[in-house]
């Protein structure tokens, strides 16, 4: 047997360090490297003459990797556990500087195969942590992140002597990415990052509280500084975690992310939140979503209906009804990523009038027959929350960029002959609702959705190619350029744009008229028809939950009283004044309406698509039931127990029970 003799070789760092490196009997290869830090003084002896073998730093390096890189599976847990306790009884982990330069060493030197396994302790180790100061829970992330991202790249490395003996540079040997999933699962590590996101959550809004409650004022403000670190740093490190997974591992990440993100008035979300309130339910949304931006970034899906299912796009549909600019902002940006995948966001940046579309050279393939499937199942859906999300009055320039930039991208990948007249009906209701207004939005809302609605049909006549429709949308650009430069984005944008009052509705020459792109677009390939439908948004259960105004009219229920339960009315003579003339006039204008709306409805029954109509009758079925289980709970009591005995019951009498063979139910309740 060897006697285990301890090696002190020295490893300059900003602290002076030195490494014990304890090297035992063959009973064991490796225990590990243990740091004993000792505080440096400007008296150290220094070791800048000792070049190459001579150098103590050198020596510590190339023995430190080659015990790393001859160590087996079963003794990783011993080469990376005492490098963790060292840097925890030494406080080494703020600032980590020390912990990083440990663990580049450790994943450059170590068998590819073994690097999740590095990661898995890394993981174990911000567990114990929990608790810890967001100073070190920041530095763990950050070196968990450091190993991800070199495990990525592959773990077989070369470290670089630089001129300085205390920099070192590290190029990796092998450019195949390794398995990093072969020790802990995806959701697993997932799980973590999004538990300890939470904690960091909790641990933000205790220090606000405190803060409110108590007059340090600064130490509250630096706590909650700090925890912003640790959520930044585990958000990047999702981010990167998630690049590096293959498409089909990715779209399941970010439905487990999808689940944890909580969404007011639904039970689908799997985190808590009664405990603390809408300010740290806005602060999780915020984080999680955030998340998912990380992980989406670079996803590129064959097949829109794999890339967005019901599951993950509704619920991310529902927090795009939050009355929150920031929210839907961030909802925006993640559809983008999954949307685009031919990269085409970078040229489309910032809201504006394209000259030119052309010269941006957009990239774009043919529709598949998956994605027409997906536009039109979702279409409908996807429109809605563009027309919901226009109407927010707390939208600011970013929000209006991003819708711009969302209907843009759907006429890149999803357009076809009938989703472009979609898009266009669409635009011409958006340019309607700030016309009418009946949202009392401010001046400012209006002419951004004009801005818009300018800015997407000069991209869409372009894209498509139609020279009539391009020189219509010209020529209101131009007139508005001219006598209303306020419904132009270069204009309305800008800071301290003059507004007007209102809108006038009779200068029709500023506005794009519908019966001109109709005629545009006549001819083979567009039903230009359907343009005289006006769009109507569907109503879903959304938008009770959100407790948005509904775009169907209040569903009445009218219940037939017989004759003999009505009191009886006396003849009153027929009585002829001012008003009742008056009233005989108007009934031919009356007459006139209603023929006219009767010719409004057939239109729309004959022109508009299947998908819309069911929709609107599915919404009217879905309210109505909704509004009969209600007057049901309200008026309908809970039956009796059937035993008949008369029982009391948090001071409630409970009568005798009727059989239910014996019950006498009204007409219209027995099917």
């Amino acid at each position: 047997m060897i006697p285990a003799l301890p090696v002190t070789l020295t490893l300059p760092s900003e602290t002076n360090g030195s490494i014990n490196l304890l090297l035992i009997s063959s009973d064991f290869f490796l225990i590990g490297p243990f740091y004993s830090v000792r505080a440096g003084h400007p008296s150290t002896p220094s070791v800048a003459g000792q070049d190459g073998e001579e150098n103590p730093a050198v020596l510590a390096e190339n023995c430190f990797r080659e015990l790393l890189g001859r160590a087996a599976y079963g003794n990783m847990n011993n080469a990376v556990r005492p490098v963790l306790v060292h840097l925890d009884n030494h406080h080494l982990w703020d600032p980590n500087e020390f912990a990083v330069s440990c663990f580049r060493i450790t994943m450059y030197s170590i068998q590819a195969q073994h690097s999740h396994h590095v990661i898995q302790q890394v993981l174990n180790h911000l567990d114990t942590h929990s608790r810890s100061t967001p100073r070190v829970r920041a530095g763990i992330v950050q070196v968990l992140l450091e190993t991800v991202a070199i495990a990525a790249k592959g773990s077989v490395g070369m470290i670089h002597e630089s001129k300085r003996s205390d920099v070192l540079s590290f190029e990796s040997e092998n450019s195949t990415p390794p398995n990093l999933w072969l020790g802990p699962t995806v959701l697993e590590v997932f799980n973590t990052l999004l538990k300890h996101l939470r904690m960091s959550v909790d641990f933000e809004l205790d220090a606000g509280s405190r803060r409110n409650s108590s007059s340090s004022v600064s130490s509250g403000r630096g706590k909650e500084s700090e925890e912003r670190i640790v959520q930044n740093a585990i958000i990047q490190t999702i981010g990167f975690f998630g690049g590096n997974l293959p498409d089909y591992q990715r779209a399941e990440v970010m439905m487990f992310i999808m689940g944890k993100v909580p969404v007011f008035g639904t039970p689908c979300h799997t985190l808590d939140t009664t405990k603390i309130g809408h300010q740290g339910t806005k602060r999780i949304q915020t984080m999680l979503l955030s998340s998912l931006i990380m992980v989406t970034s670079g996803f590129k899906s064959k097949s829109m209906t794999a890339a967005l299912p019901p599951s993950f796009l509704d619920p991310l549909f529902s927090i795009s009804l939050m009355e929150d600019s920031e929210l839907r902002q961030l909802v925006l940006e993640i559809l983008h990523n999954i949307i685009d995948r031919h990269d085409n966001r970078a040229k489309l940046r910032g809201i504006r009038i394209i000259p030119n579309v052309a010269a941006l050279k957009i990239k774009r393939e043919k529709i598949s027959k998956q994605d027409v499937g997906f536009i039109k199942k979702h279409g409908q859906q996807l429109y809605r929350h563009v027309y919901l999300g226009c109407k927010e009055e707390d939208n600011v320039h970013k929000n209006f960029e991003l819708l711009f930039t969302t209907l843009a991208i759907l006429t890149i990948e999803l357009a076809n002959e009938e989703v472009v007249i979609d898009l266009i009906r669409l635009a011409v209701a958006l340019q309607e609702m700030a016309l009418v207004n009946e949202e009392n939005l401010p001046m400012f809302n209006c002419c951004g959705v004009m801005a818009l609605v300018a800015a997407y049909l000069n991209f869409l006549s372009q894209m498509i190619a139609n020279p009539p429709l391009c020189q219509h949308v010209s020529k209101v650009i131009e007139l508005r350029n001219m006598d209303a430069p306020y419904l132009l984005p270069e204009h309305i944008f800008r800071d301290k744009c003059p507004l007007p009052e209102s809108l006038d509705k009779d200068e029709r020459l500023l506005y794009f008229q519908t019966a001109e792109m109709a005629e545009c677009l006549a001819g083979p390939g567009y039903n230009a028809e359907r343009l005289s439908v006006p769009y109507v948004p569907q109503v879903t259960d959304e938008d009770r939950l959100t407790r948005r105004k509904s775009f169907v009219d209040t569903v009445s229920l009218q219940v037939d009283i017989g004759p003999n339960i009505l009191p009886e009315k006396s003849q009153l003579a027929e009585e002829i004044t001012f008003e009742t003339l008056k009233k005989a006039i108007d009934t031919t204008g009356l007459e006139e309406q209603e023929r006219e709306r009767r010719r409004q409805v057939m239109e729309k029954f004959q022109k508009a698509p299947f998908e819309e109509l069911a929709a609107h009758c599915e919404s009217k079925a879905n309210m109505l039931h909704n509004r009969l289980a209600q007057i049901f709970e309200l008026t309908i009591r809970p039956p009796p127990s059937p035993s008949g005995v008369v029982s009391i019951s948090a001071g409630h009498v409970q009568h005798p029970s009727v059989p239910v063979y014996e019950m006498k139910f009204p007409d219209l309740c027995v099917y």
